[in-house]
């Protein structure tokens, strides 16, 4: 296989898609440079299952949701030692193609999606911003259609939920 032609063809959907979890462009790049490499590193490991897509969106996923756990990890060092700079570089958001004015509400949704556990943010993510089939995602998560429908509505409930909450404070 042709690496350089494998990455050119999706560089763009695994940047797009870690974008989609942290929510700044460097983290979203350094995270499509860690999945490149993990990918080259493991493709004698890629046993045809699947399509190289679906391995790919794994592999996205999966450092994804390691560098959010990083992330929490190193913003909870920095509000035990009250370093307010350090803190405030955990809590950036920045989105490309994100207007100003749009900017407070589009913050404001992902961090409601931000609370919801793994699983339901993935399915949400996966299907309503990346615009992927139910069958699709049941694939790349190796669940049932039927269980990313459930993951779906319970992450729809659970916005609703944590968006009455915040709307009454």
């Amino acid at each position: 296989m042709d690496f350089e032609a494998f990455y050119i063809k999706n560089k763009n959907f695994v940047y797009n898609l870690a974008l989609q979890y942290v929510q700044n462009i460097e983290e979203a790049q350094e995270i499509t440079q860690d999945v490149f490499l993990k990918a080259h590193q493991k493709i004698h490991t890629f046993k045809g299952d699947a399509t190289l897509e679906t391995w790919l969106y794994r592999i996205t996923i999966n450092t994804s949701l390691d560098a959010i756990k990083a992330k929490k990890r190193k913003k909870r060092f920095a509000i035990f030692s009250q370093n307010k700079d350090e803190l405030n570089n955990y809590t950036n958001f920045n989105h490309p193609g994100v207007t100003l004015e749009n900017k407070e509400a589009l913050q404001q949704l992902f961090s409601l999606i931000n609370k919801l556990p793994q699983t339901q943010k993935t399915a949400l993510i996966l299907v309503k911003i990346e615009g992927r089939s139910i069958n699709q995602v049941a694939h790349i998560l190796e669940k049932t259609p039927k269980a990313i429908e459930s993951l779906l509505q319970r992450a729809k409930t659970q916005l609703k939920k944590h968006r009455n909450q915040t709307e009454g404070l």
